[in-house]
């Protein structure tokens, strides 16, 4: 008995055996390009906008103003930082924060995200006080209005309260050098805004 030839229906069924690796290479294609870029390179709608209207406490016990929109709009370029006394990152790159609050044209302030005032309080005084007000955000409202990920993040805001600069994580003296830094020297150049 001959064997019987296959026919036009086999060879679809190759085809099809073929779409599942395909997929496959499509996705690992585009989690690599996801994955591989710097975690601090996450693009923001924020960026070119207005600050988040907002306005929070000061941290009880804490001899520092609280934050609201308005302190962000008053011709100074402002570093906003993200933070909290939990946060291990936070602690690393602390110091960097008290080297940039030595800056004469940079305010640098704070955001307090869900944390307890005496930890965020035994923080700042054992580590030192970078910050020219700093408000409590105990829920993380205000934090999740301003896009954040998770902490630390920092941004950079003009002398009109324009959002210029995200940088996602810690800061690193690498990413002071190379991007904050200019960027602060570019907005002074423009008149803080």
């Amino acid at each position: 008995m001959a064997e019987a030839s296959p026919g036009p229906s086999s060879r679809p069924r190759r085809w099809l055996a073929l779409v599942p690796v395909a997929v496959f290479l499509v996705l690992a294609a585009v989690f690599y390009r996801g994955l591989a870029g710097d975690p601090a390179d996450v693009p923001s709608v924020l960026i070119n906008k207005p600050a988040p209207q907002f306005a929070l406490d000061p941290i009880d016990g804490l001899d520092l103003p609280g934050l609201a929109t308005a302190d962000l709009a008053k011709g100074a370029v402002t570093l906003v930082n993200v933070w909290a006394s939990w946060c291990v990152p936070c602690r690393d790159e602390h110091p960097l924060l008290m080297e940039l609050s030595r800056r004469e044209d940079l305010k640098v302030v704070g955001i307090n995200y869900k944390d307890d005032p005496e930890n965020a309080r035994r923080f700042l005084t054992t580590l030192g006080i970078p910050f020219a007000a700093v408000g409590a955000d105990p829920n993380g409202r205000a934090s999740v209005d301003w896009g954040v990920y998770g902490v630390p993040e920092s941004f950079l805001v003009d002398g009109k309260g324009t959002i210029r600069l995200k940088w996602i994580g810690p800061l690193s003296r690498e990413a002071l050098k190379t991007q904050i830094i200019p960027k602060i020297e570019e907005l002074r150049r423009a008149g803080g805004s």
